[in-house]
């Protein structure tokens, strides 16, 4: 079975997530620390794991695996979930597999050299918008369609 994991800690999109969730009959776990308030909706499950670093994404990175999409933000993690066979999103739908996980990780660490080496250098980072939120809605649906292929082995 299909099962929809958010890395929720600072996700932006878990509403939209949890709306695609529902409109497909897919469980959804919402992983953090805590800080988060429980869904009404029954196929929504908070899983609050231990205080500490990285430890939402070892719990998701052990949990998910092929037929289940993951939704991060976080490359280490992605590229543990892109290995177990997971389908994985960016929040601005940008869709994370083996064939770009190891650039992806690439430029990941450079920029942490780069803040390491220039204390003051600051990331370009654009802000999210609409169209990343549309971008976002749209590649979910499409991942979970696939996943649901996966996990039935076709």
């Amino acid at each position: 079975m299909t099962t929809l994991f958010i890395d929720a800690d600072a996700c932006p999109v878990k509403a939209e997530a949890e709306r695609v969730a529902s409109r497909n009959k897919v469980p959804m776990k919402l992983v953090c620390n805590g800080g988060l308030r429980p869904s009404a909706n029954p196929l929504v499950e908070v899983v609050i794991v231990a205080e500490g670093p990285d430890e939402a994404d070892k719990w998701i990175a052990e949990t998910a695996g092929r037929g289940d999409v993951v939704v991060t933000s976080d490359m280490p993690l992605a590229a543990r979930c892109v290995e177990a066979g997971a389908r994985v999103l960016r929040h601005n739908g940008e869709k994370l597999t083996a064939v770009n996980i190891g650039a992806q990780l690439a430029m990941r660490d450079l920029m942490t050299d780069i803040r390491a080496a220039d204390p003051f250098a600051r990331g370009a980072g654009k802000g999210f918008t609409k169209t990343d939120r549309s971008r976002f809605l749209d590649a979910l649906e499409r991942e979970i369609r696939a996943a649901r292929r996966d996990s039935q082995g076709r």
